[in-house]
C-alpha cells in the first residue's frame, strides 16, 4: 500500500467584488425624484395671510383659479407672474378654460394696500368671474381670546 498525497484540484476562489449596479439604479431614482420635485418647491410665492376666526380649512373646489397678491402688490395667476396690463385678458382665458362657475380665491398679502385688492378683484369681475373667496389662515386658538380681551371696555373706562 502506497501512501502518498492526492493531487488537489484547488476550488473556486471567493467572490470579492462589490456589486454596484443596485446601488446606481437607487441613486439614479433619487435624482430623477429630486428632479421632478425641485421645481415644486421654489415655485412657492411667500404670503402672509391674514388670520381670522372661524376659518376652516377647506379643500380646493374642483373649478379654482388661485390669484395672489404678494407684498410689492404683483399679481400671479395660478402661481405664475401676470404683468399689470395683461391681467384681465389672462383672467378672461381662465375663465373661459375653467368654464361657468369658477371660483377666484384670492390670497392677499397682509401689506397690500385694499386699492390694490379692490383693483384685481375688479379685473376678475370684469373677464366673468363672479365668484371670489377670500383666503385667510385661521386663527391660533389663544388669540381670539386675547383680542377681544384686550378691546373689552374694564370698569375704570
Amino acid at each position: 500500500m502506497a501512501f502518498g498525497r492526492f493531487e488537489r484540484i484547488p476550488g473556486p476562489r471567493p467572490f470579492s467584488d462589490i456589486n454596484v449596479t443596485p446601488l446606481v439604479d437607487v441613486m439614479l431614482v433619487l435624482v430623477v425624484i429630486f428632479i421632478l420635485t425641485a421645481p415644486l418647491l421654489a415655485s412657492s410665492i411667500r404670503l402672509d395671510l391674514p388670520r381670522a376666526e372661524g376659518v376652516a380649512p377647506a379643500g380646493t373646489p374642483p373649478r379654482a383659479i388661485t390669484l395672489s397678491l404678494d407684498r410689492t402688490g404683483q399679481v400671479f395667476l395660478d402661481d405664475a407672474a401676470v404683468p399689470a396690463e395683461a391681467l384681465g385678458a389672462r383672467l378672461a382665458q381662465a375663465a373661459a378654460q375653467a368654464g361657468p362657475g369658477a371660483e377666484v380665491q384670492l390670497r392677499a398679502d397682509t401689506a397690500v394696500p385694499y386699492g390694490r385688492v379692490v383693483e384685481v378683484m375688479g379685473a376678475a369681475q370684469a373677464a366673468g368671474l363672479s365668484r371670489i373667496a377670500f383666503v385667510a389662515e385661521p386663527a391660533s386658538p389663544g388669540a381670539g381670546a386675547a383680542a377681544s380681551q384686550a378691546s373689552a371696555p374694564g370698569p375704570g373706562r
